[in-house]
């Protein structure tokens, strides 16, 4: 038997439900027949997903990295059987709009934006607005100045904006360290943000609790930062060259003479926005604009084996599908 995404769904049913018969009720199937079928999706895989008893079920170290797989991959092909359609879809070109301005305060992502809009939509005018501020962009949309907002965030800071708005996630990115190629720990699969506490730290600047998250998981590790030298990328990337600090950064940098790495235990992550205002001229364009901001950020995952890696053993970051359109309140 091949296994297909439908099997997946079905172990993630089981393992969420925590037992076959409560998850055949919710799958409106007969328990029997359920129970046949995971008896071949685990012959399949090569051994049992789950240890039975009087209580239910619970996943066995096989099941356990079934089910961390099927999470990160059943999302991703949703999105994707989204994205096909709306690809697809002739009345797709119809609202493209003659001008487009993009505000961002990730700089990263503009490069690869742009140049995914240009190939999908070459007659597109798009001006582009930088700025380090996720509120300052908001208000830009809010005043009209900006059609789409491209923001990064503290991953435990609110939603931007002013009521009105609407904002979806495509990506939550946990934040790595940037070393020097010859750091001590540059040849390490991850580094204990511990194993830093006597070094200086540089960071672009940013809106929200970022600084604060910082400072509290330095102090969950015992250590207060010698110094966190907040200054523009450049700036960043010379103070990792010349040794005197290393760089909080996003885990998609790939830079010559630097290594990236991820921190153990993820005590940081970013979370990547769009934003507009549904009343305005661009807002028609909105779907088709979420789909090329996935696309180039898909390229910049795809340009950093280390964070492609890192993802494929860490479901429920990356690429995000949020289950609909919501205000910002």
């Amino acid at each position: 038997m091949e296994l297909e995404l439908r099997h997946l769904k079905v172990v993630c049913a089981i393992a969420d439900a925590g037992s076959v018969t409560k998850a055949a009720a919710e799958l409106g199937v007969a328990q029997p027949a359920l129970t046949a079928q995971l008896s071949r999706i685990e012959r399949a895989l090569g051994g049992p997903l789950f240890d039975r008893d009087h209580r239910g079920v619970r996943p066995t170290s096989l099941g356990e990295l079934v089910i961390a797989r099927a999470r990160m991959l059943l999302p991703a092909m949703t999105g994707l059987l989204d994205d096909a359609t709306r690809l697809n879809d002739p009345e797709r070109g119809r609202s493209t709009p003659e001008h487009l301005s993009i505000g961002s305060s990730s700089p990263a992502i503009l490069a690869p934006l742009i140049q995914r809009l240009e190939e999908r939509h070459p007659d597109l005018e798009v001006s582009t607005t930088a700025s380090w501020s996720a509120d300052e962009l908001a208000r830009e949309l809010d005043d009209g100045r900006l059609d789409f907002a491209v923001v990064g965030i503290c991953g435990g800071d609110s939603t931007p904006g002013e009521r009105g708005q609407v904002w979806r996630t495509f990506s939550v990115d946990p934040v790595f360290v940037m070393l020097p190629q010859d750091h001590p720990l540059a040849d390490v699969d991850e580094v204990a943000l511990a194993d830093l506490a006597t070094t200086g730290w540089a960071a672009t600047p940013g809106d929200g609790c970022f600084q604060e998250c910082f400072a509290a998981a330095c102090a969950r590790e015992g250590f207060a930062p010698r110094s966190l030298y907040v200054a523009d990328a450049a700036s960043c990337i010379d103070l990792v060259a010349s040794g005197t600090a290393v760089a909080l950064c996003q885990p998609t940098r790939v830079l010559p003479g630097l290594a990236t790495k991820p921190l153990a235990g993820v005590p940081l992550s970013w979370r990547h926005l769009v934003g507009w205002r549904p009343d305005s001229v661009g807002a028609a364009f909105a779907d088709e604009l979420l789909l090329t901001v996935r696309m180039a950020h898909g390229d910049l995952v795809a340009r950093s084996a280390v964070y492609a890696d890192w993802l494929g053993r860490n479901p429920g970051f990356g690429e995000q599908h949020d289950p609909g359109i919501t205000p910002a309140v």
